[in-house]
Parts: structure tokens; sequence; C-alpha cells
């Protein structure tokens, strides 16, 4: 899934500390990775007339290196998308295939998803591809938050033209995100809820995705379980060893 230009905050106990808005992302975007993590999580996709889930099995290695495994359902079990650095694939139990996504797949839904690849996968970096600048603050969910601006560098080729991003002041969560087309027109909404503590770091263990042009539809994630700087084996990102993967 984003941000930057360069305003201050401070708070206080008995010293002042000080950031800027890309400080802010940067931190925000430290505590979803780590060093490593392992998540297990179900995606749920509704609909006006009918709602799908699937479960899935994540590992990732800072911000280089992810995998997602699909557990169910039967249909789409043993499904894998692979990230390394900037170069994504696609594994296919049905063909038995990896398949290299390229750029112009970016945009395109995530098996039946509101997310695009990009969203999914992470392609584009919060912290690298784009500006950040602190438009203002809100409370949201009894809490206090930076509301912050994120607009693409010149250098970056991303799916947004431009992002807002509401991040609490003190555990540094990603509370809220819209995403706007090049336009600027407002396009997805994304909500973070039902905040629990993961290995010490308080998240939103619930994130609802809403694209604003369709009526009745969003795709909820929730994350069963969420562990941080856990030991990964190198294969498991691997394009040899996606199909192997459990």
């Amino acid at each position: 899934m984003f941000r930057f230009l360069i305003l201050f905050f401070c708070f206080t106990s008995t010293v002042v500390f000080c950031q800027n808005a890309k400080d802010i992302v940067q931190n925000s975007d430290i505590r979803l990775r780590g060093a490593s993590s392992y998540a297990e999580l179900s995606i749920t996709i509704v609909r006006p007339k009918w709602q799908k889930e699937m479960k899935l099995k994540s590992w990732s290695k800072g911000n280089d290196y992810s995998v997602t495994l699909v557990t169910s359902p039967a249909k789409e079990k043993g499904s894998v998308f692979l990230k390394r650095k900037r170069e994504a694939w696609n594994y296919l139990p049905a063909i038995e295939r990896t398949i290299k996504l390229p750029p112009s797949m970016m945009t395109q839904n995530w098996m039946g998803t509101d997310f695009t690849n990009d969203d999914l996968i992470k392609q584009s970096s919060i912290v690298i591809d784009y500006t950040h600048e602190i438009i203002g603050s809100e409370t949201l969910e009894g809490l206090d938050t930076w509301k912050i601006e994120l607009f693409p560098t010149e250098e970056s080729s991303v799916v947004w033209g431009k992002l807002i991003v509401w991040i609490d002041k003190i555990d540094y969560m990603q509370l809220k995100t819209e995403f706007y087309d090049e336009d600027l027109e407002i396009v997805n909404k994304m909500v973070g809820s039902e905040i629990k503590q993961y290995n010490g770091r308080k998240l939103p263990s619930k994130l609802e995705f809403y694209p604003l042009e369709d009526e009745g539809h969003k795709t909820i994630i929730n994350y069963n379980k969420w562990n941080f700087d856990v030991k990964v084996p190198e294969n498991y990102f691997s394009t040899q060893y996606v199909s192997r993967l459990k």
C-alpha cells in the first residue's frame, strides 16, 4: 500500500520532540513491517448480492520481500503472490506456472477484491515514491491523528495521483487512507479499526476498503495472527520455491 513536505509537529513531556511529515510516515511504515513478519489473515469480498471469504498466510522481510499464499477456498488454494524489490510474480497451481507481473498489471484488481495488485503487493513505496505534507489534525476512533497529504514524486511511477493518510500521534497507526486518481478525484477509501496488540505493536486488526464508485462493494481484511521479527527462510522469496509453500 503512499507520501510528503516539511511541516513540524511537537509534543512534550519534559523534552520537546519534533518530526516532519516524512518521518511520521516512515515510522508508521516501519511499524507495519518490522525486520520481518508472519501473518494469518482472511479477506472477505462483499458485493450487494453475495460475499466470498479467502484465507491467507503471508511472510515478509523488510520492505523488499514478501510472499502471500492463499489457503482457501479450494478453487484458489495454492495461489502465491511474490514480491522481490520492484518485481512481482503470480504462481498459478492450476497450470503449475509462475508468471511475472508487468507494470501494466499493477492497476488490475487482485483476485476479485477491491485492491489493485499494487495495493496488495506494495510495489510502490509510501516513503520513497511520494512527497509528504501535514495538512491538519483530526480525531479518529477517539485518537488524535495527523492528516498527511502525499503526492507522487516526478521520478516515481505509481498508480495514485494523491493519497491522504491519517496516522495516530502515539502509536503511528494508519487509521484511514483516501486514494485519488490522476485527476485528483477520490476513488477509494480504507479504514482501520479493532485495534489489537501484536508483539507489543498496536495496530488495526481490521481494514475495510471501499471503492466509492461501486455502491455496496467493499473488501475486508482481518488479521487473525501477526508476528514480527520472526525468522523467515530466504528461499520463501524465490520463484523456485513458491509452489512448495504451505
